[in-house]
């Protein structure tokens, strides 16, 4: 019953911090509801990857070694803020590209990305979080004792897998739904522009702050 109990903190830690609105979930709902739910999905794989490849390096050690040096992070903080500045011009872009009409009536949509151009961007854009680092770490820290055995690292990875595919895929097809797809169209514009604002905020904040 401890170790459930145990198990119970850890997982309700996970969800909050990958559940929480963040880069990568406005990232997924944006791209669901502009291409659907196949391009959220792989957007989703990509983040999903991500996580877990750091999940797996907090439990090797791998990333608590990065922790402790001050230029691995300082990269890892460079390159995620300027990437997330990418993303608020590309949003901003958008925003202020009106919608363009044929006598029909549909609004002309850009060009869905490839399904790997999209993994790749999930992937990416999670493997230059920082945070993300430092938040594996601490969870795998209150997840597993002095002297964890293989069984408690192999029952919070996969966990916490799991909750990573219902959390991150979640949000791709629940945004992908025919009122969401709706929703976006009609607004998509100011949706675009409050994305914009946060991923320039975010990677601004991101360069500025400090570990």
């Amino acid at each position: 019953m401890e170790n459930l109990n145990h198990l119970i903190v850890v997982f309700t830690a996970y969800v909050i911090a990958a559940g929480s609105p963040g880069p990568s979930t406005l990232r997924i709902m944006g791209v669901a509801m502009n291409h659907g739910r196949r391009a959220g999905l792989a957007l989703a794989a990509g983040v999903i990857s991500g996580s877990l490849f750091w999940g797996l390096s907090a439990a090797t050690g791998v990333s608590a070694l990065l922790a402790r040096y001050a230029e691995a992070l300082t990269v890892l903080k460079i390159f995620g803020g300027l990437y997330l500045l990418y993303l608020a011009v590309r949003a901003a872009r958008s925003a202020l590209t009106s919608d363009w009409t044929t006598s029909n009536g549909p609004a002309r949509e850009e060009t869905p990305p490839s399904s790997i151009a999209l993994y790749r961007h999930g992937l990416i854009m999670h493997l230059a979080n920082p945070k993300a680092v430092l938040a594996w770490i601490a969870l795998v820290t209150l997840g597993l004792g002095a002297e964890p055995s293989w069984r408690d690292v192999a029952t919070i990875l996969a966990g916490c897998a799991v909750l990573s595919v219902m959390i991150f895929a979640g949000y791709a097809l629940v945004f992908s739904t025919a009122p969401m797809i709706r929703l976006y169209r009609k607004a998509r514009r100011g949706i675009e522009g409050v994305l914009a604002a946060f991923f320039g905020f975010a990677g601004l904040r991101l360069l500025t702050s400090r570990f």
